[in-house]
């Protein structure tokens, strides 16, 4: 049974940082792309976050330089470090894990639950 369980979310003022936790079960985890993505309400989920099974990382434009992406193998663990949070990343932050059908026996795209984080003075 596949598993991807955040952590990590909460409430924080403008200007201050959390860090979120993925761990991942049910998966090799070493094959697959790693990503975090948001969903604020009335809006549609977007990409925050990538990283792929090199280590090779890519952002959305509106965190880029606040937010950085990393993952640990040995954990099964990927992680979010968000600094200089702002109102508007306010949102619930899920967990993705993608693998290929080259890779895989096909193509694999799996969601935790999310967790949420609000940021507000």
């Amino acid at each position: 049974q596949v598993q991807l369980v955040e952590s990590g979310g909460g409430l924080v003022q403008p200007g201050g940082s959390l860090r979120l936790s993925c761990a991942a079960s049910g998966i090799n985890f070493n094959i697959y792309d790693m990503g975090w993505y948001r969903q604020a309400p009335g809006n549609q989920r977007e990409l925050v976050a990538r990283i792929t099974r090199g280590g090779s990382t890519n952002y959305a434009a509106s965190v880029k330089g606040r937010f950085t992406i990393s993952r640990d193998n040995a954990k099964n663990s990927v992680y979010l470090q968000m600094n200089n949070l702002k109102p508007e990343d306010t949102a619930v932050y899920y967990c993705n894990g993608k693998c290929s059908r080259f890779l895989c026996s096909r193509d694999m795209d799996y969601w935790g639950k999310g967790t949420l984080v609000t940021v507000s003075s």
